[in-house]
């Protein structure tokens, strides 16, 4: 049991909860469901976290691709650099939330456009071009944990 705390966290939290929950009926004095629950939310607050460092990666990549500005690129790709790491330490810890990477990414995606645009407009890049790119634009769940950047807008 400890090697899958060792190798996946997430599904040892939900296993963890499971186990507490099929052993309910033994005559200890353990708040049993909360007691799962809280074991359980431990795994939650990674794909939380993951659905977190997406949508900046997501918002970055959007700038990055259609944002014609050079002067904050290089601090665009930083933070996508950043966040990059975060998700693997995510994933290292739980490479089953892998499996979840396409879906988040296409949940993520429209409002890491929102905020894309929003940081935009503050800036005056703000036209209805952009926001309709903005909107059109999509990547893979390779582009947002790779090493992968888009070409310099036009």
């Amino acid at each position: 049991m400890g090697d899958l705390y060792d190798r996946d966290f997430l599904l040892w939290t939900e296993d963890q909860a499971e186990a507490l929950r099929r052993a309910k009926g033994a005559n200890l004095p353990l708040d049993w469901e909360n007691l799962a629950e809280e074991i359980e939310s431990l795994g939650k607050s990674d794909r939380r976290a993951l659905h977190s460092h997406v949508r900046r990666v997501l918002r970055h990549l959007l700038k990055l691709a259609v944002s014609p500005a050079a002067g904050p690129r290089r601090g665009w790709e930083l933070t996508i650099r950043e966040a990059r790491n975060d998700i693997a330490i995510i994933l290292g810890d739980s490479p089953s939330l892998r499996r979840e990477l396409d879906g988040i990414v296409a949940e993520q995606v429209k409002l890491a456009a929102e905020f894309a645009a929003a940081d935009l407009e503050e800036h005056g890049e703000l036209t209805p071009a952009v926001r309709d790119q903005i909107q059109r634009t999509s990547f893979s769940a390779d582009q947002v944990i790779g090493d992968w950047f888009p070409d310099a807008a036009p």
